[in-house]
């Protein structure tokens, strides 16, 4: 791989003081990051050096075998220079370990801007509920998809209880601490989020919060409300999202995923371009049976503009985001069959020069 396309390649950045980020990083070609219990104790030990190296606080993490998840804090506006520090110590260490030489990781680090209120929690079940989505347990990419699509199945009662085995015993997470489990590392800050919960009585918070995650295994649910935040940079209202993307760093050329924020559409912009096309009113056809208008609308703006399923619904006459998942994914089959309706969202691109 040449230099310009190693350059084009990293990864967003975004550093602010008291920001909360979901940061992830894989192993290079998804190969294993932790090859044994000693691998997971030493990365977490470099995780416990963050706040006194860095003033960072840690909220959450999850290791799995060749991925990682952490919910951190940055007073101090430093998330990338923490990360690095991280991820290349335990790369040298890794590597002397295990006698291999090159890269580790697949790359820079991802992190995605979380905004401080709910929706860190949020981001905290999405984590602890890695080990019981991905362990072979009948949580596969199909399943995800289908609760991403508002379709969930009610699962087998011998997976639920394999599931929760897997949550409740999985040790390399945060979770055991907030639930209750088990007693936290001297560096992780559980206090935070589980006031949000119950601010009086810690014991009763955990509680709670280990219904609130075993019961969404209970119920099927692998992802939570990321399910529907999938792909953001940023993670918040929209207010948050937009204030936040004016604070990027670095060059514009070795962020692709920039373009996403500073064009950002609202999605009466996709709207007026599927009319124009069409040569006829919004109004007119968004509402009409079997017309394809308001599904292409839908495509787009979900492809461009950044908006979760949630907030699309709502744009269409309050859809639920099942409804929209399905409406999106109709109309990406009928383009790749209907030589006409491609034409059609083909000019919609080219209108909003994309």
């Amino acid at each position: 791989m040449g230099k310009g396309k190693n350059r084009g390649m990293r990864a967003l950045r975004i550093d602010i003081k008291g920001g909360w980020y979901h940061i992830l990083n894989r192993g290079i070609e998804r190969r294993e990051i932790f090859r044994s219990a000693e691998d997971y104790s030493h990365f977490l030990g470099l995780v416990g050096e963050l706040p006194e190296r860095y003033h960072g606080n840690i909220h959450g993490y999850v290791l799995m075998p060749n991925h990682y998840h952490i919910l951190m804090e940055t007073p101090e506006g430093n998330c990338s220079e923490a990360m690095h520090w991280l991820n290349v110590s335990y790369s040298v260490w890794f590597n002397r370990r295990h006698g291999r030489v090159g890269p580790l990781f697949q790359g820079r680090f991802k992190s995605v801007v979380v905004e401080n209120s709910g929706w860190a929690l949020g981001v905290l079940d999405y984590i602890h509920l890695n080990p019981a989505r991905v362990m072979g347990l009948g949580s596969d990419k199909r399943n995800r998809k289908q609760e991403q699509a508002g379709r969930l199945a009610s699962p087998r009662p011998e997976e639920v209880a394999a599931r929760l085995q897997v949550l409740r015993r999985y040790e390399a997470s945060s979770y055991g601490a907030y639930a209750g489990y088990r007693c936290p590392a001297q560096w992780l800050i559980i206090q935070d989020l589980l006031r949000r919960i119950n601010r009086e009585k810690m014991a009763e918070a955990q509680k709670r919060y280990r219904r609130r995650v075993e019961g969404m295994i209970r119920q099927g649910v692998y992802e939570g409300k990321y399910a529907e935040w999938r792909g953001r940079l940023i993670i918040g209202t929209q207010r948050f999202m937009e204030q936040t993307g004016a604070l990027l760093k670095g060059e514009y050329r070795e962020q692709p995923q920039r373009k996403q924020l500073e064009h950002r559409r609202q999605f009466e912009e996709m709207a007026g371009v599927v009319a124009e096309t069409k040569g006829e009113r919004w109004e007119r056809f968004c509402n009409r049976h079997g017309d394809w208008g308001r599904d292409m609308a839908l495509l787009l703006a979900r492809r461009c503009s950044g908006m979760s399923l949630k907030e699309l619904g709502a744009k269409v006459g309050g859809l639920d985001y099942g409804a929209v998942s399905e409406a999106i994914r109709r109309m990406e089959r009928r383009i790749n069959t209907d030589h006409k309706l491609k034409e059609h969202y083909v000019r919609c691109r080219e209108l909003l020069k994309i």
